[in-house]
């Protein structure tokens, strides 16, 4: 039987007036995985951290790590360590006393804590400001600390709840490299928090989208990104084109959906029924424009609202036949050659196996 370092069996979380945060999540993490949670603001996700680590009541279900049930265990007491996105420094302490804290309340042995937390400032390059108090510390300096705080308990598993957030761009996506690569390094399971799309996939292993306390889809980055399993998915994340109609025909792998902009074919996604409310789903990186003879492609006209040029992405904005405006942001390479200005009519193509048909929930 598989022991894994993380299982939530069916956890709810109901707070007080019935307020429904989290509703039946089952999840297995595996040693040494990194598992990013993500969904808009109140979806869930730091609270279903907050129970991991023992911060936040269960209502009901069961919570695991390594096999042990945690459900009601107390936070100190889990083998667990939790990073915030304030970092929780102390300020009347140095860099080194901070690191050393846990390890006394642990009341580990004063040739224990020294030993263990050396390790720690050397793995994370912290020696040269080993004595120096926050108020003397960068950003990057002060993700570190955290870090390290976190780490030289030897936890079991790493929470962490949007720890970046107050990096700037730069500086965060240094971090998050460094993240990676530590985590890879000292193979611990970490489950970290973002409200960010891209660095929630830039970095788990595995991606775990959330809305309204409800999972919509777990699965590997790029399975998240190209082929998503619910209407939420598709416009949360990834720069997905997509055409609301009606499903005409839902038998085998394939589906057509009939819409104002034209008939789709596409991959069938769940369980669909003809005549039934449904989602074309495109995703922008397979769209080209242009004239094509190739078979097996979809392919629609829009007007030229506007376009701009970033580097080498392009972003337009298309007034459609139906009168709906679209953003499609793709690389320039798939509109070479094309009349992009306003007014100019274009045509879009792609693949009819690179893009889905789901239900419309919404619409039923």
């Amino acid at each position: 039987m598989t022991q894994f370092d993380l299982e939530l069996k069916q956890i709810t979380k109901i707070y007080p007036g019935g307020t429904l945060a989290v509703e039946a999540f089952d999840l297995q993490v595996e040693k040494g995985e990194f598992l990013s949670f993500v969904g808009p603001s109140g979806c869930g996700k730091t609270t279903t951290l907050r129970m991991i680590a023992g911060l936040e009541d269960i209502t009901s279900g069961e919570l695991f790590i390594r096999g042990v049930n945690n459900t009601h265990v107390k936070a100190e007491q889990r083998p667990t360590a939790t990073i915030f996105q304030n970092y929780a420094i102390f300020p009347h302490m140095s860099v080194k006393q901070n690191i050393e804290f846990g390890l006394k309340v642990r009341k580990l042995s004063s040739a224990e804590i020294k030993k263990k937390s050396s390790n720690i400032i050397d793995l994370l390059d912290l020696g040269s400001v080993a004595d120096t108090r926050e108020s003397s510390l960068s950003g990057g300096q002060k993700q570190r600390v955290a870090l390290a705080r976190g780490l030289v308990t030897e936890p079991e598993i790493l929470l962490l709840d949007e720890p970046l957030g107050a990096l700037d761009a730069n500086l965060r996506r240094a971090i998050q490299d460094e993240l990676k690569l530590l985590q890879r390094q000292l193979n611990i399971t970490f489950v970290f928090v973002t409200h960010a799309q891209s660095e929630a996939l830039g970095m788990g292993d595995r991606v775990v989208v959330m809305n309204a306390g409800r999972v919509e889809q777990i699965g590997a980055s790029e399975d998240i990104y190209f082929n998503p399993q619910t209407p939420f998915v598709a416009q949360f994340i990834g720069k997905n084109l997509l055409f609301n109609g009606t499903i005409q025909n839902a038998t085998g792998k394939a589906g057509v959906i009939d819409t104002p902009n034209g008939q789709f074919k596409g991959r069938i996604v769940g369980n669909l029924a003809k005549n039934k409310s449904g989602i074309m789903v495109v995703p922008s990186e397979y769209i080209s424009f242009g004239k094509t003879s190739k078979k097996e492609m979809n392919s629609f006209t829009g007007h030229v609202e506007q376009a701009s040029f970033i580097s080498n992405t392009v972003i337009i904005y298309l007034r459609l036949a139906n009168g709906e405006r679209v953003k499609i942001e793709t690389h320039v390479e798939k509109v070479a050659g094309q009349e992009l200005n306003p007014g100019s009519q274009i045509n879009g193509y792609w693949p009819v196996n690179k893009c889905s048909i789901m239900l419309n929930e919404n619409k039923g």
